[in-house]
């Protein structure tokens, strides 16, 4: 297996496991939408993806979205997707894109990460347990659609 970070040569295999990320969460399938946004985010460098590739095949992803901490005053990366296809899961995928994210954390400097699941999502819950993050107990998450 092979984990590196994506650049514009890896669009269209990122956006088909962006796409179905997104259908996990019950969006609908917007392929082109996916293409779009991922190409976005790689061309004007406002998110890092590292990949997970397997026999030539693309089979996970973790995005990481810069942002600042004011409370620390330092930078700080939200780990906003984590996804493995089903069929790739239970064979330490996921570790090791979470690994590969803490690793990148650490070489720019970041002073957390940090994540939000669905109260649902079980299986990844355990998966950041396991990795030493911990459920806020401070704050509350909220949210204004607009």
């Amino acid at each position: 297996m092979k984990i590196y970070q994506a650049t514009t040569n890896d669009i269209e295999q990122v956006a088909y496991l962006f796409n179905l990320y997104r259908q996990f969460y019950h969006q609908p399938s917007n392929i082109d939408g996916a293409v779009s946004y991922i190409r976005e985010r790689l061309e004007q460098k406002d998110s890092t993806i590292f990949i997970a590739e397997m026999e030539g095949s693309y089979v996970g992803f973790v995005q990481l979205y810069p942002t600042f901490s004011s409370i620390a005053m330092q930078k700080a990366l939200i780990l906003n997707d984590l996804f493995v296809l089903e069929e790739a899961r239970k064979m330490g995928i996921g570790d090791i894109l979470l690994a590969s994210a803490k690793e990148h954390a650490l070489r720019e400097g970041v002073t957390r990460l940090s994540l939000s699941t669905a109260i649902h999502n079980h299986a990844a819950q355990a998966l950041y347990n396991k990795h030493g993050y911990e459920r806020d107990q401070d704050f509350y998450h909220y949210q204004l659609t607009i």
